[in-house]
């Protein structure tokens, strides 16, 4: 069985890198970037002109793209080189509507597709311990849980299409408000003379504790913002969550103020920093 992939980012590059090495086959990659593209042929990838190319090779393709408009562009690019063969993985983390939209398209071709949004960031992609949420038949869920698994150890069905999507913007919603009550109260504890480190032992103690402080005391005491996961990622998603909610009727306050943040990190050009950069923005709030 061969395996295409096409998005070879932050995410993607490490995702498809352990698939090249566990994997028995041919391993097809393609980026926009050529030099993501040489990184991987170096190690056993075959490069390819464009996502189309790596479609008519492979038998399981797979996507790794930033937002909504690029996993349509390449789904539309790739079309006619679909059919009832084929089986398309979409990995980004993009708004539910469009990836059924998505489905849609490849399934009038004859072919199978899945929504598998990755949660947790750069190191557990190298380690390929991310989590995976999927949306799609039960059947196209078992014949990718294998190439999955060459990915990541938690793996779980949320349901049709566009369930697994569903899912990951309310992960990375609640992400953003628990990061969000982080910030507000270590800014507060700091004004009083307790650092970052200290604040995050004592919350251990109680009921607060959290992955989020856990993972990221370290590199926020060093105001270390090396991107394991971006501002403008975290943004796009807050924003998905908040649509989706509009969508319903629902109202959603917390995220709002996430949202506000957030609009306020890309106004100060943090994007392309870490989302932990986040805490600068409630630093800058509270002039600390």
């Amino acid at each position: 069985m061969t395996i295409g992939f096409v998005g070879l980012g932050i995410m993607g590059e490490s995702m498809c890198e352990n698939i090249i090495k566990k994997h028995d086959d041919k391993v097809y990659v393609f980026d926009v970037v050529k030099e993501k593209v040489d990184k991987l042929a170096s190690i056993g990838g075959i490069p390819c002109e464009s996502a189309a190319e790596v479609m008519r090779n492979a038998d399981v393709f797979i996507t790794m793209v930033p937002k909504s408009e690029h996993s349509r562009a390449v789904y539309e690019q790739v079309l006619s080189e679909i059919n009832e063969r084929k089986l398309a993985i979409d990995m980004s983390t993009i708004d539910p509507a469009v990836s059924v939209e998505i489905a849609d398209m490849v399934k009038a071709r004859g072919g199978h597709f899945i929504d598998a949004p990755v949660v947790k960031s750069k190191p557990a992609a190298i380690e390929g311990k991310l989590g995976i949420y999927v949306g799609g038949s039960e059947e196209d869920f078992e014949k990718a849980l294998p190439i999955l698994s060459y990915m990541g150890e938690n793996i779980i069905r949320m349901g049709d299409n566009g369930k697994g999507l569903v899912m990951k913007i309310c992960h990375n919603a609640l992400v953003s408000q628990i990061q969000n009550g982080v910030n507000e109260t270590s800014t507060l504890a700091s004004k009083y003379g307790i650092d970052i480190l200290t604040f995050a032992k004592a919350i251990s103690y109680g009921g607060a504790g959290n992955w989020y402080l856990d993972s990221k005391k370290d590199s926020i005491s060093r105001e270390d913002y090396t991107t394991a996961f971006s501002i403008e990622n975290e943004h796009k998603d807050v924003h998905i969550c908040l649509e989706m909610a509009k969508k319903t009727g629902f109202s959603m306050p917390g995220e709002e103020n996430a949202a506000r943040v957030y609009d306020k990190a890309m106004e100060m050009g943090l994007g392309k920093e870490d989302f932990s950069a986040s805490i600068k923005v409630v630093r800058d709030n509270g002039n600390a």
